[in-house]
């Protein structure tokens, strides 16, 4: 048995050499994704710095910033601000011949209205490198979700939204079992809404009574002869709620709700769970693209792989209170209604802002203010 034994050994079949030489080739050659990671972080330490437009809030621009620059040593140079002001920024930038930025965190009405028509963008699938970002078996829906065709801009946080939020000592929470509620008599001039001419959480919401069966253009009608008090500037709206001077608010911004809700103010958010029609699925400003003619266009690369990544998107749906589009991602600081649920409308597709510019038609048309 021993000389048989090691006459196979010194004398194999053609097979067994076609294994033994297959096999080392396989064990010396790097697999392709590390050695074009190498390069691209290598090139990306060099440039020394990515610069990163985004929203506002300090818990989010803390979350995009300080576990980057720890992981890579790269710094980031962050500019927060609302979509409106980012997409300015950015048009009249690129009509003077100025390329200044790598990376956009931000909203869907931004990135479909204005970055994506004046061409600010680039595909994102040439930057995707890492294998844990690139295997659709870790995101929802089975691979990243992209708001374009071009697939320009990644979805990170498809949420079910807020639609509602109340001040606690004057309206139940509980009480309010459908946005048909609202048409209450008492609620005349008392109803506080954010803006839905422009884009923001007030044209969200009003986008998803546009779209749902249920409401539609009429409920929208009947909602304005309630004297809706219209803001524009969001940033006290919370704070007259909480203080009593509205009861209702239609169109919260998340990251200010978190805020207030952390200062304990009297506010409460009507669990859209238990409202009739439910509320939509939004990444609200969590979406991710990168610039074009980026500055620093290895650095881009990395933070696009690293924001994409689990550890990523762990720091940043919860630094927004959501929940992430990958799987692998916890989500026990968001409220268990954050959680996307099949069927619930999406108001943030490229057909949702075809309906919107016809929403916006008809607000115009009914808002007194």
């Amino acid at each position: 048995m021993k000389r048989a034994f090691f006459t196979v050994l010194l004398r194999p079949r053609p097979s067994m050499v076609a294994i033994l030489i297959l096999v080392p080739g396989f064990a010396l050659a790097a697999p392709a994704w590390q050695a074009e990671w190498e390069r691209v972080l290598q090139a990306a330490k060099q440039e020394g710095v990515v610069s990163v437009l985004g929203t506002t809030g300090v818990e989010v621009r803390d979350a995009l910033t300080l576990p980057f620059q720890k992981a890579y040593g790269i710094r980031v140079d962050y500019f927060g601000g609302s979509g409106s002001e980012q997409a300015a920024r950015v048009s009249a930038e690129r009509r003077a011949g100025q390329h200044l930025w790598d990376i956009f965190v931000g909203g869907t009405t931004t990135g479909l209205t204005s970055l994506i028509p004046i061409k600010a963008l680039e595909p994102l699938d040439s930057a995707l490198i890492l294998p844990e970002v690139k295997d659709a078996k870790n995101w929802r829906g089975g691979g990243i979700e992209f708001l374009d065709p071009a697939r320009q801009m990644a979805v990170l946080t498809p949420t079910q939204r807020v639609i509602l939020v109340v001040n606690s000592a004057a309206v139940d929470p509980n009480s309010i079992k459908s946005y048909k509620d609202l048409l209450n008599p008492k609620w005349k001039g008392q109803i506080a809404i954010d803006d839905p001419r422009r884009s923001g959480p007030g044209q969200a919401s009003f986008t998803f009574f546009y779209l749902h069966p249920e409401l539609g253009p009429e409920f929208i009608r009947a909602l304005a002869r309630q004297e809706l008090v219209v803001f524009r500037d969001p940033s006290q709206l919370l704070n007259l709620v909480g203080q009593g001077k509205y009861p209702i608010l239609i169109g919260p911004r998340d990251t200010m709700l978190a805020d207030a809700l952390k200062r304990n103010l009297p506010i409460r958010v009507v669990d859209p769970s238990t409202v009739r029609e439910g509320s939509d699925i939004s990444p609200a400003s969590g979406n991710v693209a990168m610039f074009n003619r980026a500055p620093h266009p290895n650095a881009a690369k990395v933070y696009i792989n690293w924001l994409l990544s689990k550890e990523g998107q762990t720091h940043h749906a919860a630094a927004l209170g959501t929940v992430s589009s990958r799987l692998d991602v916890p989500y026990d600081h968001a409220e268990p209604w954050r959680v996307p649920r099949p069927g619930a409308i999406k108001t943030y597709t490229a057909e949702a802002m075809e309906a919107k510019d016809s929403m916006v038609k008809l607000l115009k048309e009914v808002l007194q203010n």
